[in-house]
């Protein structure tokens, strides 16, 4: 990867030197001035970049519609630096988890706040918001830029505006369409050398050099492909098909075996959108379908989506709204047959099985995924409404009052089903091991039928009202000062019905079920659940001779979480928290006039402290204390209750977060070169997460404030423009950010607190007191002090008695870089990103562990046994060991049986420094070429413009030499912050290549 860091150097270096050399030229259209942009911060309130004391970046609606891409996040993803969006479920309805520089919190919630039009939304909502229909983001990465929002704005926000219509009073209308197909890619790379097979003389007593061939297994311990006995034979292969007949392969590895169970997905997106308008009012409607079928044969979504925006003004009054309607139908199987396919032998086709069934898989041990894709389907179907209301009248030219109230309604239905399967066929095979059996005989036992039916509402309120003040105090200090109040409502319940064994194969309804499920059960959703805040707030912005800027913001917040009664108080209280922040700016090219030239035209510096608290480790009334009803307790058949085990302190207080944040913007050369770099560090205390007590006390934890973590970081953007002419331009840009969050203090005794943690090997994830956060822990080899393996008199390696710290999950670096290149109406634009560093767990490396496909279990003779490379033997003693080369093979002996023992059991598959891979990877994410139709040729017909184009999503990725395609290193297992594991449940990444058209008339 050092070669690759090289070249993407070396591409910014040389295209400096053009960009120099081009200065030389005459430079016909000059870039527009930093100064002269205008952006949209929190709560609406929009300044002057010059005024902006925090770090901001903006995306236009351009950016994001570049290559097509199906969901606003996605479109986001890698544009901004210091953000990263990790996909948590890469099916055919993703999701994301969307962190803006890194974690201030251990359980807390870290992910960016979302506000969509002046209103806080989520990360769902955005996914699910046409790319097309934004017309920018503003991503406020200082944490005083967000400081108004209070709690909810701790982790940054990103704001996000959607189109509006035009002031033309002509109706406009515009048409995109767009269509891609996708194939899945950097599949698992395993070994090529031997084929299905294992020591077990089930189907014949052949021995292939001490392992024998069985149609039915999934395990890859057989023969060489290379073996002149076996090896380009067709061979009977899987189980027998119903008419007793075997399905025959040939014995040698089958090309791209896996992705012949991949299909070709197929994305459309059509969108039209209708504007007008006058000088005091506009209107605009746009509608927008989107249809994906997945890579995964069946997996579908269908998508409708309503956006209805207009506005009026009325003498003094103006009055804007909004409605947005989102409808979504998606279907899709357990994604839990990824770890089914990967298993597969290299000499299966898997295609060849799509009508066996389960009992005529290529395996007895697996469930055919085809069979799942047929029988275990999971539907959802939601309809989210948002209605938003604007008014804004004007007392005087100095004062106007404001208010901004949404109310949006979100339901949900979703079912899952499970058809079963009883496995009655007898195998008739004289002389085999499954002669007289059945496939449930093999283990797998038969698959019960069930069925789940939830249904959720969630209803929010937010209103902001606002008194804004405009006063120039003298001829060089203008003051703005913004006093409001703000409510947030939200309520949510869920229902849920189920359970086991349908009478009628096919019949989802409840009453088809034989065993419901007990009010016990974990499948089972009963409750609702009310929150609500209430904040007063004040902005102050004070500007002198329009180079010197001060931002000043403060905010009293009551949430209910925090809503208690204290012990032997009897009293209910709800503690209101203040949260404050006040930022510079200084234009020093404004103040001094003879600093600004022909080489620096613009310099910004700025300075922000900020001081805000964190709920959101908090759940709705966990300060009440409540009972539970346990399972079994005491003893089936009866219910009870019992204290919560697991309560929350009831004077627990939230996290403060104290950030100092310091940035400087540049531009250079009429702003052809411009520079923006920030640092800043956030402390928080009181961090919040459960600590253990004392056994005697009869709890198992107590949620409560036990420590304190630091994070520091670094961000910079470059971008540059070597040339701009009438006929040709060339932007681009180049950001590093890096990040490091570290733990100072946790509770009194406790040196870590355990996030995540796997049954299947000794790793997790960890918050260490004294290190980086968070980091993968995991048992280790012993090593001697030259770093070689140790191991036993059999040749077996021994491992750590305690979790050693394997890894950061977090990258040392991310550097992004983009190009775009203009030419009379052609356009090409291209952007990725380098992550260097940080470490995850593979599950799909302890899978091929298992199986026989892992490439580093094929890179020696298996007959003749394997030798740990770089191992000693202890020839001394405990006290005084010497360590001596090592020669033994595992197990003591150089057999095929040892090999295979000893990869697919604990001794391999269990250490969890095996299972830790580098996340470096290099990404190149898009790729697009469009033309825009000249007005020339156009100006016969009834459009305006036509623009068509060409693109391609994920063109190429490279991942470190140790990560052999095991998982994206981006994917995360979960939304909180117990990131690091990726499981054999993630898909592949997919790679698309589309046309999209857009006219207007």
């Amino acid at each position: 990867m050092k070669k690759l860091t090289a070249s993407v150097f070396a591409v910014v270096l040389s295209s400096s030197f053009v960009m120099m050399s081009a200065q030389n030229t005459k430079d016909t259209l000059k870039t527009k001035n930093i100064e002269e942009i205008v952006v949209t911060g929190a709560l609406g309130i929009k300044r002057k970049a010059d005024a902006v004391t925090n770090t901001q970046q903006v995306v236009t609606t351009k950016e994001l519609n570049q290559a097509s891409a199906p969901t606003a996040v996605q479109a986001l993803t890698g544009k901004v630096s210091g953000l990263q969006i990790n996909l948590t479920n890469n099916g055919v309805d993703p999701s994301y988890r969307v962190v803006l520089r890194g974690a201030k919190s251990i359980t807390g919630n870290n992910q960016a706040l979302i506000v969509i039009d002046n209103v806080i939304s989520s990360a769902d909502i955005l996914q699910q918001i046409p790319p097309e229909a934004i017309e920018n983001i503003n991503v406020i990465k200082g944490l005083q830029g967000a400081a108004l929002y209070g709690q909810q704005g701790v982790n940054g926000v990103i704001i996000v505006t959607t189109k509006r219509g035009t002031k033309s009073e002509k109706l406009q209308m515009t048409f995109n369409s767009s269509i891609d197909i996708s194939n899945v890619f950097m599949l698992p790379k395993v070994q090529q050398k031997y084929g299905k097979g294992v020591q077990d003389e089930g189907w014949s007593d052949v021995s292939y050099g001490g392992t024998n061939y069985v149609p039915w297994e999934n395990m890859s311990w057989g023969a060489a492909y290379d073996n002149p006995v076996i090896g380009g034979t067709m061979m009977p292969s899987g189980l027998p098909q119903a008419d007793g007949s075997f399905i025959y392969e040939k014995y040698a590895p089958v090309k791209n075996f896996m992705n012949k169970f991949f299909s070709t997905g197929v994305l459309t997106q059509n969108g039209i959108t209708a504007t007008a308008g006058g000088s005091d009012s506009y209107v605009s409607f746009s509608a927008n379908r989107t249809e994906n079928n997945f890579v995964v044969e069946g997996d579908k979504l269908r998508q409708n989506s309503f956006i209805f925006k207009g506005g009026k003004k009325i003498g003094k009054l103006r009055i804007d709204g909004n409605i947005n309607y989102i409808n979504r139908i998606v279907s899709n199987t357990n994604s839990s047959l990824y770890d089914d396919i990967l298993q597969t032998p290299t000499n299966n086709n898997i295609k060849l099985y799509r009508n066996s069934g389960i009992e005529g898989y290529y395996t007895g041990y697996a469930v055919n995924p085809y069979w799942t894709i047929d029988h275990e389907r999971y539907d959802r179907r939601s309809d989210y409404f948002s209605a938003i209301l604007g008014l804004d009248y004007e007392l005087n030219k100095n004062i106007n009052i404001t208010y901004t109230g949404n109310l949006t309604s979100r339901g949900m239905t979703y079912t899952r089903h499970n058809d079963g399967a009883v496995f009655s066929k007898t195998y008739n095979l004289p002389g085999t091991s499954i002669d007289g059996i059945t496939f449930g005989d093999l283990g797998q036992g038969d698959i019960t039928s069930w069925y789940y039916e939830s249904t959720s509402k969630e209803r929010n309120f937010y209103g902001d009202l606002m008194v804004n003040f405009n006063y120039d105090l003298t001829d060089k200090i203008n003051l703005k000062l913004n006093i409001g109040n703000n409510i947030q409502d939200r309520t949510y319940n869920v229902t849920s019905v189920g359970g086991n064994n349908l009478d009628i194969p096919g019949w989802y309804n409840i009453r088809n079920v034989l065993n419901p499920d007990p009010f016990s059960s974990a499948n089972l959703d009963n409750y609702q659940t009310n929150s609500r805040i209430i904040a007063g707030f004040a902005n102050l912005d004070l500007s002198y001779n329009d180079y010197l800027f001060l931002n000043s913001t403060f905010r009293i917040e009551q949430s209910s979480v925090m809503s208690t009664i204290p012990y032997n108080t009897g009293k209910r209280t709800n503690p209101v928290y203040p949260y404050y922040s006040v930022g510079l700016s200084f234009v020093p090219t404004k103040a001094f006039a003879n600093l600004k030239g022909d080489i620096l035209n613009y310099a910004k510096i700025t300075g922000s402290y900020t001081r805000v608290g964190n709920t959101s480790a908090i759940p709705p009334y966990a300060t009440d204390e409540i009972g539970v009803f346990p399972t079994g307790f005491p003893f089936n058949g009866l219910s009870s209750y019992i204290n919560n085990q697991t309560p929350t302190a009831v004077d627990i207080k939230p996290e403060f977060v104290n950030t100092l944040d310091f940035g400087v913007s540049l531009g250079f050369l009429k702003d052809r070169v411009r520079l923006d770099a920030s640092v800043y560090q956030s402390t928080t205390d009181d961090l919040i997460t459960a600590k253990t007590t004392s056994s005697a006390s009869g709890l198992t934890s107590v949620l409560d404030n036990v420590g304190k973590m630091r994070l520091r970081g670094l961000e910079v953007d470059l971008g540059l423009t070597p040339i701009k002419t009438k006929d040709f331009t060339w932007d681009m840009k180049v950001s590093y950010s890096t990040y490091r969050s570290k733990v100072l203090e946790l509770a009194d005794g406790a040196d870590e607190v355990s996030l995540l943690s796997s049954t299947a090997a000794a790793v997790g994830i960890f918050a260490v007191k004294g290190s980086d956060f968070p980091v993968i822990k995991g048992s280790a080899f012993q090593r001697d002090d030259q770093g070689r393996i140790i191991v036993d008199s059999k040749g077996n390696p021994l491992t750590t008695s305690n979790l050693q710290v394997l890894g950061r999950a977090t990258p040392d670096y991310i550097l992004g870089f983009s190009t775009n290149i203009k030419y009379k109406g052609f356009t090409l634009s291209a952007m990725g990103d380098f992550r260097k560093g940080g470490k995850f767990v593979s599950f799909t490396k302890n899978l091929l562990a298992f199986t026989g496909g892992l490439e580093e279990s094929a890179e020696f003779d298996r007959t003749q046994g394997y030798v740990v490379p770089n191992s000693v033997q202890n020839t001394g003693t405990a006290a005084n060991p010497v360590y001596t080369p090592n020669n033994t093979p595992v197990g003591g002996a150089g057999t095929y049986t040892n090999v295979t023992n000893y990869f697919s059991s604990s001794a391999y598959r269990a250490v969890g420094e095996n299972l830790v891979v580098d996340a470096t990877a290099l990404k190149i994410r898009e790729i697009a070429l469009s033309y825009d139709i000249p007005k020339s040729v156009l100006g016969s017909t009834f459009l305006n413009s036509l623009t068509v184009g060409v693109y391609s999503r994920n063109p190429f990725f490279k991942y470190a030499d140790n990560n052999r395609n095991y998982a994206d290193p981006e994917t995360a297992s979960t939304t909180g912050n117990a990131a690091g594991f990726a499981y054999t449940t993630q898909y592949p990444s997919t790679r698309s290549f589309g046309l999209n058209l857009k006219a207007s008339f």
